[in-house]
C-alpha cells in the first residue's frame, strides 16, 4: 500500500473553504471606526439646538474597499462598505443612521438634520469631565464571491468598529 500526501488537492478546488478565503481577504483590508466630522470635540453645543452628525468618508472609514485571497485555483474577492452607524449619545439616546450624515451649512439655520441628528435635553455638566462621551459604531457589511475556480459561490459577513469623542453641552439663558 502506497500513501501520497498533497499540499493542495489534485484538482485544486476540492477542500478549499471559500468562507475561510473570504476571512483572509477581509484581514487584508483596513476597516476603521467612523471618522467623526461632527459633532466636534472643540466648541460647545447647546441644549435643545439640533446637532447635525456626519462622518468623513474614505475607503478605510466608510468604504467601499475590496481585497482577494486565493488557495489553489480558488480566488475569493470581498468588498466592504459601511451600512449603518449607531451613535450612543451618553444621555440615554441612541441614533441609528444609514448613511454618512449631512454636512451642516449655515443656511440650514436651526433645522434638524435631514439624515442624522440629535437634540440634547440637558447639559453635560453632571457627566464625567462635564462632557458627554459619544460613541459611534459603524457596521461594515461585507459581500464576498468566488471569482475564480469555484463557480459563483457568494456570502456575507459583518464587522463593527468604534470611534469615541467628548462633547460639551451647555445652555443659554436670557438675562434682562
Amino acid at each position: 500500500m502506497t500513501s501520497q500526501w498533497f499540499a493542495q488537492p489534485p484538482n485544486g478546488a476540492a477542500g478549499v473553504d471559500p468562507e475561510v478565503l473570504a476571512l483572509q481577504a477581509v484581514k487584508k483590508m483596513t476597516l476603521s471606526g467612523p471618522d467623526i466630522a461632527s459633532p466636534r470635540t472643540a466648541g460647545k453645543y447647546i441644549v435643545g439646538v439640533p446637532m447635525w452628525m456626519w462622518v468623513n468618508q474614505s475607503a478605510t472609514t466608510y468604504g467601499p474597499q475590496s481585497a482577494s485571497a486565493s488557495a489553489g485555483t480558488v480566488t475569493v474577492t470581498a468588498t466592504a462598505k459601511v451600512s449603518k452607524i449607531v451613535w450612543q449619545m451618553d444621555d440615554g439616546a441612541t441614533v441609528t443612521c444609514t448613511g454618512p450624515g449631512t454636512v451642516y451649512s449655515a443656511s440650514s439655520g436651526m433645522a434638524d438634520s435631514p439624515t442624522c441628528g440629535h437634540r440634547y435635553a440637558k447639559t453635560s455638566a453632571e457627566a464625567q469631565g462635564s462632557k458627554y462621551a459619544v460613541t459611534a459604531t459603524s457596521t461594515w457589511s461585507i459581500d464576498w464571491e468566488v471569482t475564480a475556480g469555484g463557480g459563483g459561490q457568494t456570502g456575507q459577513m459583518t464587522e463593527t468598529r468604534q470611534s469615541r469623542i467628548q462633547v460639551a453641552v451647555g445652555e443659554l439663558q436670557v438675562v434682562r
